[in-house]
C-alpha cells in the first residue's frame, strides 16, 4: 500500500511539474507567413501548449453553396510561439500529445490552376481549367469517421479520421518570410500525416526562440493530396515543446517508438528523395553508430518512402523501422 501511495505521489508530482500554457487562435490573430515576427506567447522548454487552429480556409466555408472566395486566407497559422533557450544550431522538438477535430464538418475543394492533375501556372495547357468545386464531409465523432458524399451521384463512403497538422514549422533562416502554402527546410505546409499524435517532430532552430507555427488541420488525406486539399478541419491541439541544445539538423525529422523519418521538400522529386535519404543516412550514422556506407546499404533493403503531397514542391518522407537499427548511442 505504501509503495502504491508513493508511486501515485510521484505521478502527481510529475504532472504538476509540467507547465501547461493555453492559447486561443482566432481570425484576428493568425499569420500567413512563416517569418521572424513578434511572438504571441513565450514558452519554456518542456512546456505543454494547449491551443486551437483554424482550417485552411480560416473556418470560412460552412455549408453547401459557400465558395472559396469566402475563405479568409490560405492556411492561417497559430503563433509564433517563442521557446526560451532556443538558439540557432539547436533543435526544437515538438511532441504531439493530442489532436481533436474541432467541429462536425470538414471541407474539401479544388480550384482552377491548382492540383496535381489540373493545369497550373507551371504546367499550362490549352484546355479550360477545371472549375471550382467544394465538398463537405460530416464528421462522426462516435465512430471516428468522415463521410465523402459524391456531388454528381448518390454515392457515399466513410473515411477513417486521422487528425494531423498540415502546417507545422519554425521561422526560416536569414530573415526570410515564407508563405504558409509552401514547405521547405523550416517545415511549413508539409501536409505530412506523420505530424500526428504519438510522433515527435524535430525542426532546425534558425532564429532565437525558434518561433513555432501550427495550423491547417487535416482529418484525413491520401498520398499526394492530388486535388489540393485534404479533409480540412480546425483542430484542438496539445503539444509539448522542448529544446535540444547542440543538436543540429538541416531538415525536419519525425520519430516515434517504432521508426525514424526524414523529409525532403523540393523539385524535382529525385532531389526530394535524395535529400530525405541523405538526411536519414546522416541520422543513423550520428545516433546509431553505423557507418554511412553501411546505413546506405541497409536502407536500400528496408527503407520506406512516400509522397505526402504533389501540389506544392514535392515532399517526401523516408523512414526506417528501429527494429533494423543497432541500439541508440548514449
Amino acid at each position: 500500500m505504501i509503495i502504491r501511495i508513493l508511486v501515485a505521489l510521484l505521478l502527481v508530482g510529475s504532472a504538476l511539474a509540467q507547465n501547461v500554457v493555453h492559447y486561443t487562435t482566432t481570425t484576428a490573430n493568425v499569420k500567413y507567413l512563416f517569418a521572424t515576427v513578434e511572438p504571441v506567447l513565450r514558452l519554456k522548454s518542456g512546456d505543454i501548449l494547449d491551443t486551437n487552429t483554424l482550417d485552411c480556409f480560416g473556418n470560412g466555408l460552412k455549408k453547401p453553396g459557400d465558395t472559396l472566395s469566402m475563405a479568409t486566407g490560405d492556411n492561417p497559422l497559430a503563433g509564433p510561439f517563442y521557446v526560451e533557450g532556443a538558439e540557432p544550431g539547436d533543435t526544437l522538438a515538438v511532441k504531439i500529445l493530442d489532436l481533436q477535430v474541432d467541429g462536425d464538418t470538414g471541407v474539401g475543394a479544388f480550384a482552377p490552376g491548382f492540383g496535381a492533375i489540373n493545369e497550373t501556372n507551371y504546367t499550362p495547357m490549352l484546355h479550360a481549367p477545371l472549375p471550382e468545386r467544394v465538398w463537405f464531409y460530416p464528421i462522426d465523432h462516435r465512430d471516428n469517421t468522415a463521410t465523402f458524399k459524391a456531388l454528381d451521384s448518390d454515392f457515399s463512403v466513410k473515411i477513417p479520421v486521422h487528425p494531423f497538422f498540415g502546417c507545422i514549422g519554425v521561422a526560416p533562416a536569414n530573415g526570410e518570410g515564407r508563405t504558409s502554402v509552401v514547405p521547405a527546410e523550416f517545415g511549413g505546409n508539409m501536409d505530412s500525416p506523420e505530424a500526428s499524435v504519438g510522433n515527435t517532430v524535430y525542426f532546425p532552430v534558425n532564429v532565437k526562440g525558434g518561433l513555432l507555427y501550427l495550423g491547417d488541420g487535416h482529418a484525413a488525406m491520401g498520398d499526394g493530396e492530388i486535388a489540393g486539399t485534404a479533409i480540412e478541419v480546425p483542430l484542438k491541439a496539445r503539444v509539448q515543446i522542448s529544446v535540444i541544445k547542440g543538436r543540429t539538423i538541416s531538415w525536419p525529422q519525425f520519430e516515434n517508438d517504432d521508426a525514424i523519418m526524414t523529409v525532403g521538400a523540393y523539385r524535382p522529386v529525385d532531389d526530394a528523395v535524395r535529400i530525405a535519404f541523405t538526411e536519414l543516412v546522416h541520422w543513423i550514422h550520428k545516433d546509431y553508430g553505423l557507418s554511412e556506407l553501411d546505413a546506405y546499404e541497409l536502407l536500400s533493403k528496408v527503407a520506406k518512402i512516400h509522397l505526402n503531397e504533389m501540389v506544392d514542391p514535392n515532399y517526401v518522407v523516408a523512414s526506417v523501422e528501429k527494429k533494423y537499427l543497432p541500439g541508440k548511442k548514449k
